[in-house]
């Protein structure tokens, strides 16, 4: 089993959540998380943005990162939609972790 980690811009989350289950991947985690505007640009120099007409510059941007633990069989078919959804407009707009993991446990409480 592979833990992916993936960090998309936030307007994927719908369409990402579908295409996902159609796949077969039954539990996905979702986590809003602010990303650095140099990191999320690839070291880029911030650009201003306008809000309200006013114009300012951000430090920090929305994405949301997915938590998805899979199978060895479907880890690429994962990732492959998880890109084809995400569809990369420039570097860092997608990233995509996959991670090995040795065992899970899954523990509920007592009643």
């Amino acid at each position: 089993m592979k833990l992916i980690e993936a960090v998309i811009k936030a307007v994927n989350l719908d369409e990402m959540e579908t295409a996902l289950q159609k796949l077969g991947v039954e539990e996905i985690n979702f986590e809003e998380i602010m990303v650095s505007q140099t990191a999320s640009r690839g070291g880029k120099k911030r650009e201003p943005m306008f809000y309200r007409g006013a114009e300012y510059v951000a430090d920090f941007i929305t994405k949301i990162k997915i938590e998805i633990i899979a199978l060895d069989y479907l880890v690429d078919r994962v990732a492959e939609t998880i890109v084809k959804i995400a569809a990369p407009e420039q570097k860092g707009d997608c990233r995509i972790y996959i991670l090995p993991i040795d065992e899970t446990r899954i523990y509920y409480a007592k009643a």
